[in-house]
């Protein structure tokens, strides 16, 4: 059995430390194979932010990949979120959209975020024909038998969550990345858990949300998703913290 942690929206800068305590604690004592991070690892996209959270990944010493999500991007600096958005990123170089190495699992990026949008909120999710391209042909090159993740930061179709997505282009990428044979996508941004079955193209995706380890909690405690795979067949555990373990 495979078992994969994914979390989502650290927001270090309004992090919770005892909800990163409880996580850590529970990399040390179950050692998963790998830590999905599906953006959001900071607040406020600041240096010392990053900082913080590049020592903090380091020290759960799991192999782990990093989608970037849009509290990454510069906010009080418009020049550099338009030039020089993932500068700061170089702390955690290493890990973003990191292969990894899973016997019968393929991990695809996806980047929803977008430096500007002809729209008022630019933290809602954007997915570009050329994104997706590059997504699609990595779907495309995985091994036949693989499970195929599709991880991004922001859902790319509403899920019946407090917050939303509304990501443009989202519907599309969906219906893409189906045909491509992909079997999930695995996002962070609404900081609560669910795992839905959605029919595409003549196939059932699996959506799935991790909730947040933040101080900025919605419905859902701090909480983080895990995904045990045995063959072809996985199920999702939303462990959340003070509370019992459940399917979502």
């Amino acid at each position: 059995m495979i078992r994969l942690f994914h979390v989502s929206d650290l927001h270090f800068g309004a992090e919770d430390k005892e909800a990163l305590a409880w996580f850590a604690r529970i990399v040390r004592d179950e050692q998963p194979d790998a830590i999905l991070m599906t953006g959001d690892l900071t607040q406020s996209a600041r240096a010392s932010e990053f900082e913080d959270a590049a020592r903090w990944l380091e020290s759960l010493g799991r192999p782990t990949t990093v989608e970037v999500g849009n509290h990454d991007l510069p906010v009080y600096n418009p020049l550099r979120r338009l030039f020089l958005p993932y500068r700061r990123y170089k702390a955690l170089e290493r890990m973003i959209e990191r292969p990894l190495d899973l016997n019968g699992v393929t991990i695809a990026p996806l980047r929803t975020t977008a430096r500007v949008q002809l729209r008022f909120n630019w933290s809602k999710g954007y997915v570009t024909p050329q994104r997706l391209a590059h997504t699609v042909r990595l779907v495309e090159s995985a091994p036949d038998d693989d499970l195929v993740f599709v991880t991004a930061h922001h859902p790319l179709i509403e899920a019946g969550t407090r917050t939303d997505a509304r990501t443009r282009g989202g519907e599309q990428a969906l219906s893409r990345l189906a045909r491509a044979g992909a079997d999930a996508v695995l996002t962070g941004h609404v900081h609560d858990p669910f795992d839905v079955e959605h029919p595409v193209d003549g196939r059932v995706m699996r959506l799935i949300g991790a909730g947040t380890l933040s101080e900025r909690v919605r419905e859902t405690r701090p909480s983080f998703n895990e995904i045990r795979v045995e063959g072809r067949a996985f199920e999702t555990i939303a462990r959340v913290m003070d509370a019992l373990d459940h399917k979502v």
